[in-house]
């Protein structure tokens, strides 16, 4: 995973991503039809999948209606009790992979640049998007592994599927605003595919710069449901982003003992949101590391709090 960026250079991403240009604007002018679709609108709950190995076992703490969570983290009992191999491969109870027969690797066109994904799901009239950034070294490979990170993406390449959705895990060139450039064309291309129904863009650890940058472009705004940062760096001029404008729902997921990205800098911008009665969700997993959100998040009830919303 990614090691930590240092705040200066953080702090010229945030501020570069700020600025809208013509041509973006026009953008936007293209996609009418995502800017008019009531994307507010609550969508039904996904369907369980494997709730009883994949759900928050022991919840040490409860707060603000239930949208902060301390979530118990065992390393005996969620890694090597878990994995056939610890860390590599998960034990196959946790892994349905008749899903791979939706799978496929794309090459995308997206406005003269082309992204390399993994999708699983339809390419056209999703019920719902889901995309997932990987952090520094990765690429579209690990959002599409079955046994690592605990058969996680397994499951929500299964809730995807199950549910009529379709999930991209697309490879990353760049952390500044190229990257996010990308990304934000490949989230109005999801839009549009789908017939302006929402996209989720859940970014894991460096790729926290990527959400970070999207919430700055106002047309890819306009095309997402929602957010998920898992233990990624904080975003302390977040209140000024066209996300924040448009109440776009954001759920955090953090190690309390994250050594990259501390958790107590994430705890305090959603206590900043949370003060301003904007929604936002946090899980806290105690005694978890860096890697341990992506492991450990529980993906259907973080894509059913942000379809509320």
């Amino acid at each position: 995973m990614a090691r930590h960026v240092p705040n200066e250079g953080a702090r010229r991403l945030f501020m570069s991503t700020t600025v809208f240009s013509v041509r973006r604007l026009m953008a936007g002018l293209l996609f009418p039809s995502l800017l008019l679709v009531g994307l507010a609108a609550e969508a039904a709950p996904l369907k369980p999948y494997r709730d009883e190995l994949f759900g928050y076992r022991n919840v040490l703490e409860e707060t603000d209606g239930g949208d902060f969570r301390v979530v118990d983290y065992q390393e005996l009992r969620d890694i090597n009790e878990r994995d056939q191999i610890p860390e590599r491969r998960v034990k196959r109870a946790y892994v349905s992979l008749g899903v791979k027969s939706a799978q496929v690797n794309e090459t995308l066109n997206l406005g003269g640049r082309s992204l390399n994904v993994m999708r699983v799901g339809p390419d056209r009239g999703a019920a719902f998007t889901v995309i997932f950034i990987h952090g520094r070294g990765g690429d579209r490979r690990l959002g599409a592994n079955d046994f690592s990170f605990g058969g996680n993406f397994n499951r929500l390449k299964n809730l995807a599927f199950a549910n009529g959705g379709t999930y991209y895990a697309p490879s990353v060139r760049s952390f500044d605003a190229a990257g996010v450039d990308d990304i934000s064309a490949l989230i109005r291309f999801a839009a549009e595919r789908s017939g302006g129904r929402p996209v989720v863009l859940s970014c894991a650890s460096m790729g926290s710069f990527i959400c970070w940058g999207v919430a700055r472009e106002q047309t890819a705004v306009a095309a997402l449901g929602g957010m998920m940062v898992m233990g990624g760096a904080t975003d302390p001029e977040f209140v000024g982003s066209a996300a924040y404008r448009a109440r776009l729902p954001v759920f955090f997921s953090h190690g309390s003992r994250d050594s990259v990205y501390r958790a107590e800098d994430q705890v305090a911008l959603y206590r900043t949101l949370r003060a301003r009665d904007y929604p936002a969700r946090f899980v806290l997993f105690e005694t978890g590391s860096h890697g341990t959100p992506v492991r450990m998040t529980d993906w259907r009830d973080a894509l059913n709090w942000i379809a509320s919303r």
